[in-house]
């Protein structure tokens, strides 16, 4: 009896021992996996006032900018957050040339794990994709001058692949003229980071994307991206990625972190360092670059230098991750903006100021409360509200067969109810997409294109799958307005719709028309039930 006592409380403490064995290295993983992710925390705790953020975001929607997002992240910590309705933080956002830090990023790896050198010349990973005669200049290119936009040739050379199908882009961009000797001149230009896209594929046997996954996304936990691909299967590496907004400021916090993550050297400090240094003068007076002082400031390897300080990489219409290392901050937007430079200008006027840090500074709860409302009740330029016409009775749930038009629509029908207008639009070979538009509320649930270059596409524009938003409103008695964001684009459309007796007629505007006030690039069409 006395030896089974025994056995049994031996048995009770291995069972207690590794309970708390379990229970404490469950915690660790646990805890390793919140980490991760960047954490949040009021602003007073990390030396900045609530109301002067809350000031920030007054003058935010005070502006004509249509703004999709904001983080901002002071010592590493998440100090305010907001999304633009119907934007929401899950969704991936397109960055543009956002994407051209990540792939610069990629080759910092590459560097690291000795696949290859800065100074490795262009040529010799592309023996197969030369012109007939190789110019000095064309022999001389090396991998930092496709980093920092010094690439040599006056022409843009992304539109000889456009112009020229059947060879492949390398090919294409390597047989352009080179003017002058590579690193000579700043000249910004898209086909510097395709290249560094198909070298990276070239050395390593693996999509820039999947290259980077288990090196960035995976250690960051920058999860659901995707890149787009030319038609050989090369990532696009200038545009193209995906990713949330707090993957962008995750990427600006690694950077001011001198590439330590979670406690890791993810990236060397000395890439980060060469990556985010002046390495080229970008006031050449090129193009749009002299135009706001932020772009001739200097370019590092993808990043560019600030007038304030510090550095950022950006995306088209503000896509931006700007990182300012003197106070110890990251700022994270998203938005559809046609002046860049205006953007910038609010950051640094009614938000940089005021992120140096206060000793001792006491919470606020009024303040964070109030700023916490701003923020959860940000929404993007809501449309109209009419909501009624007497012409419905007379088209409701009507099938209009559309006469022929470039986009292969078959038809589309209207069904009015609960609030809402269900546009369904019929493909020639018989597949549907079904969008929901609410007269009163963006309707998000359902709405989803599944393929790019669907749904009366923008000739030439970059597109993707995407979920969307609708909204509808009537102009007039006559005039159905149909608005979509496609929410994991940077981009919207209106179909305006009108109705007259058994007719109807459908004219497009896409939010960049809009925006810059020109024509939409697509046709009137019309039809009839």
């Amino acid at each position: 009896m006395l030896f089974f006592k025994k056995f049994v409380n031996l048995l009770l403490y291995f069972f207690i021992f590794f309970s708390l064995v379990f229970c404490e290295s469950k915690k660790d993983i646990q805890s390793t996996a919140t980490f991760i992710d960047l954490t949040r925390a009021t602003p007073e705790s990390q030396g900045v006032t609530s109301e002067s953020i809350s000031n920030f975001i007054d003058e935010l929607k005070k502006s004509d900018i249509n703004f999709h997002s904001l983080m901002i992240v002071k010592n590493g910590n998440v100090i305010a957050e907001g999304w633009w309705d119907p934007y929401k933080p899950e969704y991936k956002h397109q960055l543009y040339s956002l994407s051209k830090a990540f792939t610069s990023t990629a080759i910092g790896f590459a560097v690291q794990e000795k696949l290859l050198t800065v100074e490795d010349q262009v040529i010799s990973f592309f023996p197969n994709q030369l012109p007939t005669e190789i110019s000095e200049n064309l022999a001389s290119l090396k991998i930092k001058h496709l980093l920092t936009m010094s690439l040599g040739q006056e022409e843009e050379p992304m539109n000889m692949v456009r112009n020229n199908p059947e060879n492949t882009w390398v090919k294409s961009i390597l047989s352009q003229p080179f003017v002058r000797k590579p690193g000579s001149k700043f000249k910004y230009t898209s086909a510097c980071t395709f290249l560094l896209s198909a070298i990276i594929q070239k050395v390593t046997n693996e999509k820039l994307h999947d290259y980077l996954k288990p090196r960035l996304f995976e250690p960051l936990n920058i999860n659901n991206s995707d890149w787009m691909e030319n038609p050989e299967g090369i990532n696009t590496g200038g545009y193209g990625l995906r990713i949330k907004t707090e993957d962008i400021a995750k990427l600006g916090q690694l950077y001011l972190n001198k590439g330590e993550w979670n406690g890791k050297q993810i990236i060397s400090e000395k890439w980060v360092t060469e990556a985010t240094t002046k390495q080229i003068e970008s006031s050449a007076g090129d193009g749009d670059f002299t135009a706001y002082n932020d772009w001739s400031q200097g370019y590092g390897y993808k990043f560019w230098l600030n007038t304030v300080g510090g550095y950022r990489a950006d995306g088209a219409y503000g896509q931006f991750s700007i990182v300012i290392p003197e106070k110890n901050l990251v700022v994270a937007i998203t938005e559809e903006s046609f002046s860049m430079g205006d953007s910038m200008e609010l950051i640094w006027k009614y938000l940089i100021p005021y992120m140096d840090e206060k000793e001792n500074l006491k919470e606020n709860p009024i303040a964070l409360e109030n700023l916490n409302k701003k923020l959860e009740n940000l929404e993007f330029c809501p449309p109209k509200t009419i909501s009624n016409s007497v012409v419905i009775p007379n088209i409701n749930r009507k099938e209009y067969a559309l006469n022929t038009n470039q986009f292969d629509t078959k038809s589309v029908q209207f069904d009015f109810s609960n609030e809402a207008c269900t546009l369904v639009v019929t493909e020639k070979s018989d597949e549907q997409l079904v969008i929901d538009f609410g007269f009163k509320k963006w309707i998000t649930e359902t709405n989803e294109k599944k393929i790019a270059d669907s749904f009366f596409p923008v000739p030439g524009r970059i597109d993707f799958s995407s979920k969307i938003a609708g909204f509808a409103h009537w102009e007039d008695e006559k005039t159905l307005i149909l608005t979509s964001r496609f929410l994991e684009n940077v981009h919207g459309d209106k179909m305006i719709c009108t109705f007259e007796d058994n007719n109807l007629t459908i004219e497009f505007l896409n939010s960049e028309a809009q925006g810059k006030n020109i024509a939409d690039p697509r046709p009137i069409i019309s039809g009839e039930f």
